[in-house]
């Protein structure tokens, strides 16, 4: 762990810095064999309470993950020591968490422990497929390549993952526009002209109607309604915390039009990368389903390949346990039986991999281009029907003045 210390030197002088130990016993013994005075110590990461407050700033991302692999590989390819590599990360990290963590495994493997078992105590960080390929790198004796494989795999993951979850934040900003816009227009502009039409005391067109209730009902229970949503959200929320609850939320997902065959999509690239990287990386068939399912992040594809892991292990082939599933598309089920035949499973699923990441790529890309002119559209019409409705008939009574 990362110590600092405020200290008083042989010659009466004021002094602090930094110092690296096990604990910190360790660390007052050191900077006392140095001639010190200490007069304070404390650990690098209480300097940061503020920092350990905030959620974000503890949010370990793919991004981070990609970029401590890649650090690594270059370290363990120059031939530095596993400790020696994880005491420099962690002295370099900037994220009080990761920091915490290449500490703690640093600590670990001083204690006599491999890596990947350092590794696995640290979930929140480094997936269960992670520590799996970290292990067979150990065990093979390529851990750089192995790192750098990883590397490049959460790379790929991450550009398709963020490719998807872009493309959602523009349609989601502009609905919530479109809302407020509507509420506001409903609740503060339109009740004022009602007033003046009311008093007018001529006929009223039946949508103009349709929009003055809107707007009383708005005024007189808007909060009301407001609390509702609020209660629908929370209920919701708590639902997909239970695992039925998830499951139905998947399913129904997966049905939405467009949007249900992108995340299809999505899953399937997922499904075909994992599958592909440790098949490469000499791990068994049925301990790459295993790993796969709980990464896949969705609950009825992950219950789909823990029901083909059970298949597999009682002797069926991977291509006929995935052709009981509509979720799963012919074209994945037919190349994997080519790849079986042909003793080339992990090439052939590298190549549905690429494939299905073209496939997200082009479909978020068309998705967005359909989506901007769409919105932009009905917004246009959803306020031009608002302020028809109730300026024809103001219009219609200026006339009759006239």
């Amino acid at each position: 762990m990362l110590f600092k210390y405020q200290a008083i030197n042989q010659n009466g002088q004021p002094e602090q810095g930094d110092i690296e130990a096990i604990n910190v016993e360790v660390a007052i013994s050191s900077l006392q064999r140095r001639g010190l005075t200490l007069s304070k110590i404390t650990p690098a990461e209480s300097d940061s309470l503020f920092a350990k407050n905030i959620s974000f700033l503890n949010h370990v991302s793919n991004k981070d993950v990609v970029m401590l692999s890649r650090q690594m590989s270059t370290l363990f390819e120059a031939q530095v020591s596993a400790l020696r590599i994880f005491r420099l990360l962690s002295a370099e990290a900037e994220k009080p968490v990761i920091r915490k963590t290449l500490s703690a495994v640093a600590d670990d493997l001083q204690s006599g422990s491999s890596i990947a078992k350092a590794l696995a105590k640290h979930p929140k960080v480094f997936s269960e497929f992670y520590v799996s390929m970290v292990r067979v790198g150990e065990e093979t004796g390529k851990l750089d390549q192995t790192l750098s494989y990883l590397a490049d795999y959460l790379d790929r993951s991450y550009e398709v993952t963020s490719k998807a979850k872009n493309a959602m934040i523009y349609p989601a900003f502009v609905v919530v526009v479109f809302i407020g816009v509507m509420v506001l227009m409903l609740t503060k502009i339109i009740p004022s002209l009602t007033v003046i039409l009311k008093e007018s005391g001529q006929d009223i067109p039946i949508y103009t109607k349709a929009v003055i209730f809107v707007s009383d009902f708005l005024v007189n229970y808007g909060l009301f309604l407001l609390l509702g949503v609020i209660a629908g959200a929370a209920v919701l929320w708590r639902m997909t915390r239970t695992p039925s609850g998830r499951f139905a939320l998947s399913q129904f997902k997966l049905k939405i039009p467009y949007i249900g065959d992108l995340y299809r999509k999505l899953y399937l690239s997922r499904l075909a990368d994992n599958l592909h990287t440790m098949l490469a990386s000499a791990i068994p068939i049925v301990r790459a389903l295993e790993i796969t399912s709980s990464v896949v992040g969705d609950e009825v594809y992950q219950a789909i390949l823990l029901e083909v892991t059970d298949l597999v292990k009682s002797g069926s082939a991977l291509s006929d346990a995935m052709s009981r599933y509509p979720e799963i598309p012919g074209i994945l089920v037919q190349m994997s039986k080519v790849g079986e035949e042909s003793g080339e499973l992990g090439n052939v699923l590298k190549t549905l991999a690429k494939f299905y990441q073209r496939e997200v790529t082009n479909a978020v890309d068309t998705m967005i281009g359909l989506i901007e002119p769409a919105m932009i559209i009905a917004l246009a019409v959803g306020v031009g029907f608002l302020l028809t409705a109730v300026l024809m008939p103001i219009y219609n009574i200026a006339g009759g003045i006239q």
